[in-house]
């Protein structure tokens, strides 16, 4: 999941030079090509109408965003990329299973209010699930809890559609602890779980996952999987803000076995080093499904690696590393930059955004790649510093 910055997330983002002048190209045009290639890179050409049909669901969720020309700018100051573009890609790697292609998109992206965009989003959604044929009950469940009349925090609604190989596409939806102020987040947390029976989960996330307080380990999102999950997950993701990889390990270990001391060497070899995280924060996601009403079945680590590599080659390269370590092909990655970008990767820093570990009470690890659209903006790549590159001592 890409943020670019979760405490200050619709700030301009950092250093960038804009793409080549594309006047008459529209953001649907853009992001059309890219999902093409990517469903190629990824394999799912051979399936039939699927990929179309995914690709006419992200133009639909996008609604009049998709026709607004890339030398208009945003339609937002969205958060989803750093450059304000309300896309994300990324593709999930299981040893000995295919490689899954995913998008996230901000629905409600065009709107000019938190509230207009909730709305946007919410009706979005209701579209989606008539054409594929999924309940949205569980999001009316906490309608009222993400969607006040009156909104706060940082974003109202995202949508993800997960392509998996052979399977019915998997919808998640994205919302804002925070929307009713951030001080309120732990509460609306708490009360969300226990209307999905999970209320005894709650005392260890607070204690585990949140035991610096707020302002430094702070409540993001909070996720459901809706439709056609073989087993349906409720996740709470949480920032920690100026950690280090022992965050990432003390988390984990909220699951049995070896998955802490794989979280904190994951850390340190996507970040390049054992430092602190000073820009963005390693954020990590606890998911429950009714496997165990009272412990996770699942924790994912994201690490920034935009922010802890001077260009896109050695964000790639990391990449490789952790991939090969859990015995993944990374064979996709270098066909999968090509549908993303024609640029060089050490020509910039950013479409690789985060690198993640999820790991799984009944599940095989999975390491996912994150990519930015880049529709609006290239960061330049940086000096090998590690202050320039987030890192403190």
């Amino acid at each position: 999941m890409a943020l670019s910055n979760p405490r200050h997330p619709r700030s301009a983002p950092g250093r960038t030079s804009s793409p080549a002048p594309r006047a008459a190209v529209t953001l649907g045009e853009h992001l059309r090509g890219q999902m093409r290639r990517m469903c190629g890179a990824a394999g799912f050409a051979a399936r039939g109408d699927g990929s179309a049909r995914a690709l006419s669901d992200l133009l639909d969720l996008l609604g009049p965003a998709a026709g607004r020309p890339l030398a208009a700018g945003p339609p937002s100051r969205s958060f989803v990329c750093d450059d304000h573009s309300p896309v994300e890609f990324s593709l999930a790697f299981s040893a000995g299973s295919p490689v899954s292609l995913r998008l996230l998109v901000e629905p409600g992206c065009s709107a000019g209010t938190l509230e207009e965009n909730g709305r946007l989003g919410r009706e979005a959604l209701e579209a989606l699930a008539a054409r594929r044929d999924f309940s949205t009950e569980p999001v009316r469940r906490v309608e009222d809890l993400f969607f006040p009349s009156v909104m706060d925090g940082s974003f109202a609604l995202w949508c993800a559609m997960d392509l998996r190989q052979d399977l019915p596409v998997g919808i998640k939806v994205y919302v804002d602890p925070q929307a009713g102020g951030r001080e309120r987040s732990a509460q609306v947390t708490e009360e969300a779980l226990n209307r999905f029976g999970f209320g005894r989960a709650w005392p260890a996330l607070r204690d585990r996952a949140m035991p610096r307080g707020p302002d430094k380990d702070e409540i993001l999102f909070f996720a459901l999987d809706l439709g056609r999950w073989h087993t349906p997950r409720v996740k709470v993701y949480v920032a920690h803000h100026g950690s280090t990889a022992a965050e990432a390990h003390s988390v984990s270990r909220l699951l049995p076995g070896e998955a802490a001391e794989r979280a904190g060497e994951f850390c340190r070899v996507v970040a390049g080093g054992p430092g602190r995280f000073v820009h963005r924060p390693l954020v990590s996601c606890l998911s429950y499904t009714e496997r165990d009403r009272a412990h996770p079945s699942g924790c994912t680590v994201h690490v920034p690696v935009r922010d802890h590599a001077p260009d896109d080659e050695v964000a790639r390269d990391r990449a490789v590393a952790v991939l090969r370590r859990h015995g993944m092909d990374p064979g996709v990655l270098d066909p999968a930059w090509a549908a993303m970008t024609s640029r060089r990767p050490c020509d910039g820093v950013g479409l690789i955004t985060y690198v993640s570990l999820a790991q799984s009470t009944w599940q095989p690890p999975r390491v996912n790649v994150y990519f930015s659209p880049e529709a609006y903006a290239v960061r330049p790549p940086r000096a090998t510093n590690r202050v320039q590159e987030g890192w403190a001592r």
